[in-house]
């Protein structure tokens, strides 16, 4: 072996990765997006959870007990209502995670010792149902002392109820299956579009293309338009194996699984020929697919509760389409709600797909260089 034809070698490697930026970016920024998101942005202890409260009693006794509640940090109200029922409408919709409930009857059974509240969760989430029996600890006389109750502050065991809805057996495959379809279609459909384009280029196609009377639209589009019917596919083996394997309900409408679906198809396409415009060949195109799919499925909701991470963190993940389809497909399948019930989410997927779309086709060139 010559040491010096060896040295000659690993200065080439050492050069070429100085000219690849996508790889040196690589090599930095994988260690440092994970060290950032698991150590700051990834929180399973739960905080500020979004609730509504229903105080029928509206006592002094009723708001206290329901200001102990805020004070633990557990929820922040971000709805109020006049009945249970509209409490159930509201979680079914995915506004809020857990409902407050204090009946008209608070101080009457404050005294007898029976149970003064009662707490829905949206028990599509276990994580959700773990923290909201953190709400089951808070004291009950404490707060408001009356002169007819023990001066003891009476045990909170039994006085609070937790009521959990759409997974009371706590089943985590009830949670997993509906996001396996979004990080699945993500993890295909960016990868096969974001390496078409390359693919073009590194086997001469592309001469052939330039060629032809089509336009940068025409191409993009009949580029993106295969890979739907890919995705569907995918979404329905997806659904079917979850349905028969894991007893995964579909509460709501199956039109609106596919719709869903269908968003996010056409959502990571449009990303992935964005990347393909920008990537130099089919090498590079999977280093940034995955550049873009580990924040999706650690950021996402997916992995980690969404509401243990911090703003920034929440605010990055509203940029990214797995968020949004997340809250789509669990709405669907497990708390049966119709997409029109949650058309921000519809339309945040939808203005992602024209955006992303936009600048891919503006970026693109039919030339070689």
């Amino acid at each position: 072996m010559s040491w010096r034809r060896l040295w000659a070698i690993v200065l080439k490697e050492l050069r070429q990765l100085r000219r690849d930026r996508i790889t040196l970016a690589m090599v930095v920024g994988i260690p440092v997006i994970q060290l950032v998101l698991f150590g700051y942005a990834i929180n399973t202890n739960l905080r500020g959870l979004d609730a509504g409260i229903v105080d029928q009693a509206n006592t002094a006794g009723s708001r206290a007990l329901v200001m102990d509640m805020l004070a633990t940090g557990v929820v922040a109200p971000v709805a109020e209502a006049d009945t249970p029922d509209r409490l159930m409408a509201l979680i079914r919709r995915g506004r809020i995670s857990i409902g407050i409930v204090i009946p008209p009857d608070f101080e009457r059974r404050r005294i007898d010792g029976r149970q003064v509240a009662q707490i829905l969760v949206d028990g599509s989430d276990t994580a959700v149902q773990s923290a909201a029996v953190q709400l089951m600890q808070t004291p009950i006389d404490s707060a408001v002392p009356d002169t007819r109750a023990p001066l003891a502050s009476t045990p909170p065991e039994g006085r609070i109820g937790v009521v959990s809805f759409y997974n009371p057996q706590r089943r985590s495959a009830l949670n997993i299956v509906p996001g396996l379809i979004g990080v699945i279609l993500t993890m295909t459909m960016v990868l096969f579009t974001a390496i078409a384009i390359v693919r073009e280029r590194e086997r001469g196609n592309m001469e052939l293309l330039i060629a032809t009377p089509l336009t940068r639209s025409e191409l993009m589009v009949g580029k993106v338009l295969p890979y739907v019917a890919i995705g569907l596919v995918q979404t329905s083996v997806i659904l079917a194996l979850g349905v028969w394997l894991f007893r995964v309900p579909v509460q709501g409408s199956l039109l609106d699984v596919y719709l869903a679906s269908g968003l996010l198809i056409l959502a990571n396409l449009a990303l992935g020929l964005l990347i393909s415009t920008r990537a130099q060949s089919q090498f590079q195109a999977m280093q940034m697919t995955f550049f873009v799919f580990l924040p999706s499925i650690l950021l996402s909701g997916f992995m980690f509760p969404f509401a243990g991470m911090p703003k920034v963190a929440q605010w990055l993940a509203e940029v990214l389409p797995l968020t949004h389809f997340l809250r789509l497909i669990r709405g669907v399948m497990l708390r049966g709600a119709g997409l029109w019930e949650m058309w921000i989410d519809v339309v945040a997927l939808a203005a992602f797909v024209l955006l992303a779309m936009a600048v891919a086709i503006a970026r693109f060139r039919k030339r070689l260089d």
